[in-house]
């Protein structure tokens, strides 16, 4: 991948929005650490906004040319800080309102991929612990149990006796709707989309149950392979997949599409990631160190393929 052709002064004064009240805080103030220094580090004006409560005033007080979004989950992704920098008219990285309400909300997601013949695995969504034993009947074990509404991880679970599924109902239902999915057994790959350009994948294995939250941001023996030691033929077709998923949920500018290969190496979508992690232990940079883009690199593309004038959103925001 080419490092991007443009010049730090292009993009004005950043703001690299992080922190965040979700449960994502600490991975949004991690990442938007990383972001700002490597802007700093590119010449690019930026600086640090610690998005609180009162996001609406926070935003409109401060001076900035466009904004370069590091919160994860809530707010941050749902659409809700989106809003008020269109409203603001404030351009800002990644999707749109519509496309990363429809991303956070992975049953939405799963429902879209369906009507589209795109392959994610069987789901049920319980609204209570007999529910969850229904799916247990429904969809046979394992299951992996979850938020709905969550990212990173947070509060899932990976049922593989009947005995624990009373323990994962009580974690994930604390985040709010659960969804009960069945659990493909194989390799977790996850692709990156930076503009239009799938960017190297990355498989991962760990010694854990499954690749929890962690797996993802705290364990040293999490194993990752990059680019994944796939046939091409199953490399482009994950590649494809990404970009559909990408595609039918409105997305834009940058990403990360996470997909199960069963046994069979056939994917399945699990969720899109429209404000992925930029910690040190993150996908996005270590793909695209893959692709030969430092992450000084990566975050003045990232910044141009979304606020540049001639950039846009799809579904009709900003």
């Amino acid at each position: 991948m080419k490092p991007v052709s443009c010049h730090p002064s292009d993009f004005g004064r950043v703001a690299v929005l992080m922190g965040g009240i979700s449960s994502e805080r600490e991975i949004s103030l991690r990442g938007g650490a990383e972001v700002l220094s490597n802007l700093l580090k590119a010449g690019v004006d930026a600086f640090a906004v610690d998005v609180g409560q009162d996001a609406l005033r926070q935003l409109m007080d401060a001076p900035f040319d466009c904004a370069f979004n590091v919160l994860h989950g809530g707010a941050g992704e749902n659409g809700e800080i989106q809003s008020v920098l269109s409203l603001l008219g404030k351009p800002y990285t990644g999707s749109g309102v519509l496309a990363s309400a429809l991303a956070l909300d992975k049953l939405r997601s799963k429902l879209l991929w369906k009507g589209l013949s795109l392959p994610t695995p069987a789901w049920r969504t319980p609204a209570s612990l007999d529910d969850c034993r229904q799916a247990m009947v429904d969809l046979n074990l394992p299951l992996i149990i979850k938020p709905s509404l969550e990212g990173s991880s947070v509060g899932i679970s990976k049922v593989e006796k009947a005995e624990e599924l009373v323990s994962a109902w009580a974690t994930a239902s604390q985040y709010g709707p659960v969804i009960a999915e069945t659990f493909v057994t194989g390799k977790e790959v996850t692709a990156s989309i930076v503009g239009r350009e799938v960017l190297p994948l990355i498989s991962m294995s760990t010694p854990r149950v499954f690749y929890d939250y962690e797996a993802k941001y705290h364990a040293n023996d999490t194993h990752y392979e990059c680019p994944a030691q796939l046939p091409q033929a199953v490399t482009e077709a994950c590649q494809q997949l990404a970009l559909d998923a990408f595609d039918a949920l409105g997305a834009h500018g940058w990403g990360r599409v996470d997909m199960m290969l069963d046994e069979q190496l056939q994917p399945w979508l699990i969720e899109l990631n429209t404000v992925p992690g930029m910690t040190d232990h993150s996908l996005v940079p270590m793909a695209a160190r893959a692709a030969h883009l430092e992450l000084a690199d990566l975050v003045l593309q990232i910044l141009a393929v979304t606020c540049l004038p001639d950039s846009h959103k799809l579904g009709g925001e900003q």
